[in-house]
């Protein structure tokens, strides 16, 4: 099967000259402004959007703030992130506002009176994704005045979360009413779903979904009525995960590798030299006989403490110090998807809104959820959802809102670390252990948490015991805008929607 880098048309690269590689996102915004065929902007806002989801902030801070990653005690690239240092994922935010969501918007400006609505609700759709991300990372954040430079709004307001939450839903309800009949996009300009609007359509149900219940623990939140969009979408649901295939990226081209890859490929070398994996995540795997634990990790089954590369000690008794122990490295595919929306997050979504509903069909949707999460990483033969750890055991509502969230949290790895982190703070689960390793390494060990996750250990003082909530407000917002509000005092500041008791 040829790569989209082989079947992109000429005309596209014509289009987009001064810029001559499409996927290159590090690009003058300003020159793509010009171009006039609106669906030669979808391929670099799709791939945008994905480079942001697993980059550097996103992908790197989720996997680390949810443990499935550590440092290593050999470098001492990601201590800021393990050490609860302040950070503002600025680089995720410049990125997604100066290039997708200005594409985005210049694709519906384009678009706006065609009878062929296709290249709109694609373009719609992933700006509401978009933002969703954007809120739900940061909080309060410009929205309604945004991306208006050309109206002469150079110093937009801050929005409220719940007041870009509703304005989302309200955008995704009118979307849904987009008639569709004479829909088209060339596949070879759509990345996602290659012109497929059956798909399109799925996505933006499931991103509905997705803003509804990500609100469950707000005062506002009424499950009866999401079950009732879920009882009446239940077929419009996606059933194949909106992605960029692995088969898009060249791992011999600087720029056009998977976006984890970039960090690794070149010299950079950041898998090997600078990320093990994670006690927290790494046992928990490796104690259900997880079939995931090889997919994801190289070099055996022994993970570090989270946050501790400064330890000379020997945890395990072993005759070997912390710091000369062998550890399993990250594994990041060259032809790995990056997924936007995958299958196994709407299935578990659903799985929940039955849970908290006490609904029986809780079940089969958790399953479904489990099994595509396998068939992602190329597993077929193991059914862990029926017979092995994951099985489903029921319970009270909370019983099955967590072995949904911790099946959930197994299956964002490697592929949604940003997301795998939002849900982290809106379920709590996996909960915290109160465990302080430092104290005693050994006990830490012999006694260690296993399904729990723990406070860094060079981190523990910064938040008082807590784990990271929200990024700091981004420097390119801070400092361009004399509308900015004052700086959040820490990374611990949790987002409006993120009441749930627990750390």
């Amino acid at each position: 099967m040829k790569s989209k880098f082989a079947t992109i048309t000429s005309a596209v690269l014509l289009l987009l000259a001064g810029c001559s590689d499409y996927l290159d996102v590090n690009r003058d915004p300003d020159a793509l402004s010009e171009i006039p065929e609106a669906q030669a902007l979808l391929p670099a806002a799709e791939v945008g959007i994905a480079n942001n989801l697993m980059g550097w902030d996103f992908g790197f801070s989720g996997a680390f703030w949810v443990e499935y990653w550590t440092q290593s005690y050999s470098a001492s690239q990601f201590k800021a992130l393990c050490e609860f240092q302040p950070e503002d994922f600025n680089i995720a935010y410049q990125s997604l506002m100066s290039q997708p969501l200005a594409d985005l918007n210049r694709i519906k400006t384009l678009t706006a009176g065609d009878e062929n609505k296709g290249c709109y609700f694609i373009a719609e759709a992933l700006s509401i994704f978009t933002w969703q991300i954007i809120t739900d990372v940061w909080g309060d954040m410009p929205y309604s005045e945004a991306l208006k430079g050309n109206e002469g709004i150079l110093h937009p307001k801050q929005d409220k979360g719940e007041n870009i939450y509703a304005d989302l839903l309200a955008r995704v309800n009118s979307l849904l009413e987009v008639d569709l009949s004479e829909a088209s996009v060339d596949e070879t300009y759509d990345f996602i779903y290659e012109g497929d609007f059956e798909k399109w359509k799925q996505f933006a149900y499931s991103l509905k979904l997705k803003l509804l219940l990500r609100v469950s623990e707000t005062a506002g939140y009424n499950n009866a009525a999401v079950l009732s969009f879920v009882e009446s979408a239940e077929t419009s649901l996606i059933t194949a995960s909106a992605k960029i295939s692995g088969s898009i990226w060249d791992d011999s081209r600087e720029g056009k590798r998977h976006p984890m890859r970039e960090f690794e490929a070149g010299g950079a070398n950041y898998f090997s030299t600078n990320v093990i994996g994670c006690k927290t995540f790494v046992d928990y795997l490796s104690e259900n006989s997880d079939p995931r634990l090889p997919k994801l990790f190289s070099g055996g089954t022994k993970g570090a403490f989270f946050g501790d590369f400064d330890s000379k000690e020997d945890a395990d008794g072993n005759g070997t110090a912390d710091d000369k122990e062998t550890y399993c490295k990250a594994i990041i595919s060259p032809t790995a998807d990056v997924l936007l929306m995958s299958d196994w997050e709407v299935n578990f979504y659903v799985a929940e809104v039955y849970a908290r509903a006490g609904r029986p069909e809780a079940q089969a949707y958790y399953e479904a959820g489990v099994k595509a999460s396998l068939t992602q990483h190329g597993i077929g033969s193991n059914d862990i959802a029926t017979t092995g750890y994951a099985k489903w055991t029921g319970g009270d509502t909370e019983a099955c809102i967590k072995q949904i969230a911790m099946q959930k949290w197994v299956a964002y790895a490697g592929y949604q670390h940003i997301e795998a982190l939002l849900e982290r703070n809106r379920t709590k689960y996996p909960a915290v252990n109160e465990i302080d390793i430092e104290a005693n390494r050994r006990a830490a060990f012999e006694n260690f948490p296993v399904g729990d996750l723990t406070i860094s250990v060079r981190g523990r003082a910064r938040l008082n015991g807590n784990l990271p909530a929200s990024p700091l407000y981004p420097e390119y917002y801070m400092f361009r805008n004399n509308n900015a509000p004052a700086q959040k005092p820490n990374i611990g500041q949790k987002v409006w929607w993120d009441k749930k008791s627990g750390k």
